[in-house]
């Protein structure tokens, strides 16, 4: 079993909602993604997706979105973005996922000895986008990222590892440390997989390793269109 991981795949069947007015990257991206999807994945692996799936308002609509990813093979785990405006009620969202995709929200799940625990986060300071109006959303996203690692400390058992999917970057530009990377740390979390990150004049090293823990850049177009293999489990 192989883990894989992308992010902030911004779908829209409408059609109302073009990504290539972004740049030359967002050409033809969702066909890119499953080409490349479809020479990687199996039925055994597993495919994270950190947010930002889609640009649709309501449920059905988003639903009609994910359901193009039926067709390829690999369990789908999501977690929710900044954009993901349909994602209100978790237990809805899972009512409406099709067999073999699964939506993590201050929670977990288990894939042999990895455990996938998951939330939005936030923005965090010292960001240039951080705002005082933002801060009581960031102690809350913590205090909701806590509830997840919590849920996996429930369920490890020896030789169980700990991944973080989170839609937003755990630390600013200067890469200090917040009280996110603080909880990755005190939970002995392995990996953290994160997005939200876009275009050039963003700071996306793909891959950082900060006090012991791997974090991955995963926005689908700091990655050229490509899954990330995470962890390949044998």
């Amino acid at each position: 079993m192989k883990i894989f991981a992308i992010s902030d795949l911004h779908m829209c069947t409408s059609g109302n909602k073009p990504m290539d007015i972004f740049g030359a990257k967002w050409h033809n991206y969702l066909e890119k993604i499953h080409a490349d999807w479809e020479e990687k994945v199996t039925d055994d692996d597993v495919v994270l997706i950190g947010g930002d799936t889609s640009w649709a308002m309501d449920l059905p609509e988003a639903l009609s979105d994910i359901a193009t990813l039926k067709p390829l093979k690999g369990k789908k785990v999501f977690v929710r973005g900044n954009h993901d405006y349909w994602w209100k009620s978790i237990s809805r969202v899972r009512a409406g996922l099709p067999d073999g995709f699964y939506a993590l929200q201050n929670d977990c799940i288990k894939f042999k000895n990895v455990i996938v625990c998951g939330s939005r986060a936030w923005c965090v300071e010292g960001s240039p986008d951080f705002r005082e109006q933002d801060r009581k959303i960031y102690l809350r996203e913590v205090e909701r990222l806590r509830l997840a690692l919590n849920s996996a400390e429930k369920v490890k058992q020896d030789g169980d590892e700990i991944y973080c999917l989170i839609h937003y970057p755990p630390f600013n530009v200067r890469r200090e440390n917040s009280l996110f990377t603080d909880l990755f740390e005190s939970f002995g979390v392995k990996k953290v997989i994160y997005g939200h990150l876009h275009g050039k004049d963003s700071r996306t090293d793909l891959k950082i390793v900060k006090n012991g823990i791997e974090y991955y850049l995963t926005s689908c177009d700091q990655v050229d269109n490509k899954l990330t293999l995470i962890k390949d489990l044998g």
